[in-house]
């Protein structure tokens, strides 16, 4: 029982339960330890669907920490997974069978599939997809370049988000690294593109599919308020897990005012 349940409702109705298919919620986990991976499961778990050991930082753990941070996480009803560049680089020598069963003896639940840096065929992007399916991972892939001068065209991205579903990944994220900041719909200041945002959803099938990296409160508000509060969301800082669900329910001053002008049309 939630510490207000029965006296307090969130200003704003219709927040998805775990497990869902809509507002999910991806944590970007930089190098958390045991005690502060534990702690962010006991009070955020509920809100995270996933959490990401983001870039390469997985290789810098030794194996008995990984299984045991790994073990924490998936105990708390959350997927846990290598960032895609550990992927690419897998991809980049050679060794992406080799990864992928190291990832599986690990403990990890998911893997995600991206070419922010790499260059990759469209075999090796399927085959990829395919083979971490086969294995039991929940695959989460990735489209868009983390370098604003190598932009991917709009046709090229719908191409891939389509096949990517029908490969076998789950969601598909859209590039904006974790800064936020110059890459993907974000202009430098990190301000979102609403034309950048409105092209790529113009040749999605279903928008509900796609993960916006979206670190900063601005950016989360503006998704929130364009696809309402069940819009996913990654990239989201282990301490703004709770700050995010408050924003999605009504329980911070810019949400909860679209709660109060809802029930009081005209103000």
């Amino acid at each position: 029982m939630k510490a207000f349940e029965g006296v307090l409702k969130n200003p704003l109705d219709g927040r998805t339960a775990k497990p869902r298919r809509t507002g999910y919620t991806m944590v970007i986990d930089k190098g958390l330890g045991l005690a502060a991976t534990k702690d962010l499961m006991d009070t955020a778990s509920d809100y995270i669907d996933s959490l990401k050991q983001t870039f390469g930082t997985s290789h810098f753990f030794n194996e008995k920490l990984i299984r045991d941070k790994a073990e924490i996480v998936t105990a708390a009803g959350v997927i846990v997974y290598p960032g895609g560049t550990f992927g690419e680089i897998a991809l980049m020598q050679g060794k992406l069978p080799e990864y992928l069963k190291r990832v599986k003896e690990l403990g990890f639940t998911g893997v995600e599939v991206s070419d922010g840096t790499i260059e990759m065929t469209t075999e090796q992007r399927h085959g990829f997809i395919k083979r971490a399916k086969d294995m039991g991972f929940m695959v989460i892939s990735e489209v868009g370049k983390k370098d604003p001068n190598d932009k991917v065209g709009y046709e090229q991205m719908h191409f891939d988000i389509a096949q990517d579903l029908e490969c076998g990944s789950s969601r598909v994220i859209v590039e904006a690294r974790e800064s936020g900041k110059g890459v993907g719909i974000y202009d430098g200041s990190g301000n979102p593109d609403v034309a950048e945002v409105d092209a790529i959803i113009a040749g999605v099938k279903d928008p509900s599919v796609l993960v916006w990296e979206a670190p900063l409160k601005n950016q989360q508000l503006f998704l929130i308020k364009k696809f309402g509060m069940n819009v996913n969301l990654g990239n989201v800082p282990p301490e703004e897990a709770l700050v995010l669900e408050a924003l999605r329910c009504g329980l911070r001053g810019d949400t909860l005012k679209m709660a109060w002008l809802g029930k009081h049309p005209g103000k």
